[in-house]
């Protein structure tokens, strides 16, 4: 059975070799925008979830057997704002000012489908919750940290796992759910779906 990953993060992809999978990497091209509309009033963890599930899905129409993994992550600031890629310098830098010397919340919503003959036989979601405890760089750091580019399209305006981690004083949950995928969960929702993770190794 493939591992499919609805993602085209770099990050994802190596947590994932790291722990011993290989995922086969399928973008699903998901209108993020339409799917938050479509929702009434959802919560943050609620839309984090939506999101990988539609992810999923739309991966999912595609395969006959496979277990298809969506994620999707946010940051929920002190303030209540929910943040996800900032896209422009300015966006950035103008987060990263409000946030130096604070905690988030970074919340990872997680789909698993189980695909076989083509049709989802079983599928599980759930998301994640980690406090993040951001640093102050200085000015000149953060203006680095900018022309780097690196924190321009992930959710945040900030990475564990590169450069951002510099500016990170620590966290208090699991790391990998803040790299982009959480193994315990994926490994939980694995299970309701009848996978052991040690099968697919």
């Amino acid at each position: 059975m493939r591992f499919v990953l609805a993602s085209a993060s770099p990050a994802r992809r190596t947590v994932l070799r790291n722990a011993g999978l290989e995922p086969v990497i399928r973008v699903s091209g998901v209108d993020e925008d339409a799917v938050a509309a479509a929702l009434p009033d959802p919560t943050p963890a609620e839309l984090v979830t939506a999101l990988a599930k539609a992810k999923a899905e739309a991966i999912a129409a595609d395969e006959q057997d496979a277990v298809v993994v969506g994620c999707d992550s946010m940051l929920l600031t002190a303030d209540g704002q929910v943040q996800g890629k900032p896209g422009t310098v300015d966006k950035a830098r103008e987060r990263w000012r409000r946030m130096a010397g604070t905690t988030a919340t970074l919340l990872t919503g997680h789909a698993v489908l189980k695909v076989v003959d083509g049709r989802i036989a079983a599928r599980a979601a759930d998301h994640e919750a980690t406090v993040v405890r951001f640093g102050t760089p200085t000015e000149a750091e953060l203006e680095a940290y900018l022309a780097t580019e690196e924190p321009l399209q992930v959710a945040g305006a900030f990475t564990l796992d590169g450069r951002g981690g510099w500016f990170v004083d620590g966290i208090d949950g699991d790391p990998s759910s803040v790299i982009g995928i959480s193994l315990p969960l994926t490994r939980r929702l694995l299970r309701q779906v009848d996978i052991a993770v040690s099968d697919i190794w």
